[in-house]
Parts: C-alpha cells; structure tokens; sequence
C-alpha cells in the first residue's frame, strides 16, 4: 500500500494539519482498545471544518468480530469496532472528512 493511501498515515496528516498550539491540547485525537475486543477513535472536531459537517451514522453490528458503529456527538467522531476493524473506522472518518458537501448544501438550497 502507498503510504498516501494508508488509513494510519492520511489520519496522521489530517491530525498534524489541525495541531495549532491549541487544539492539540484538548483531546485531540484518542485511539484505545475495548475489552469485547475492539478499538475505539475518538476524534475532537471542534475548531476543524468539520465542526457542523452533517454526518450519518454508520452502524453495523451484527457480526460478533466484524462490527461497527460511526456517530458524531458533542462535536466529537466516535468510532468503535471489532479488532479487526480499526481500519474501517478510520477509513469511515476520512471518506466523510474529505467528502465534499458543499455541492449537497447547493443544491438543497436550490430545491427550497
């Protein structure tokens, strides 16, 4: 895998291009481990663009192994999974981070 494309290293970027000598002081971003097993991403979006970024849950849990679930709340992305998941939790912030919704915030306006 290119480095570029790596899920790990695009979230790396993403973090180091939010560190402004201030957001970085206030959880930034978290990565843990869950005891069914699993990973958790919690990611501080506020003060980023993504702030008031509409997101869809994504939730799929029912594989013991392979589940997920994605939520924004209290300005925060939430991701948690199975152990072997942690790559789609990461992939699932970054499609939506990177995702531009301006087309869609155009034209819903457009339809009004």
């Amino acid at each position: 895998m290119e480095r570029e494309r790596d899920p790990f290293y695009r979230i790396m970027q993403w973090y180091y291009a939010h560190c402004d000598g201030d957001w970085e002081h206030d959880e930034g971003i978290l990565i843990g481990t869950l005891d069914n097993p699993g990973w958790y991403l919690k990611i501080n979006l506020e003060g980023t663009e993504l702030e008031a970024k509409p997101f869809t849950e994504i939730s799929q849990l029912e594989h013991e192994i392979e589940w997920h679930r994605c939520w924004v709340e209290n300005k925060k992305f939430h991701g948690a999974g199975g152990p072997m998941m942690m790559i789609i939790i990461m992939e699932a912030f970054l499609d939506w981070a990177y995702s531009d919704y301006t087309e869609l915030e155009s034209d819903e306006n457009n339809m009004k």
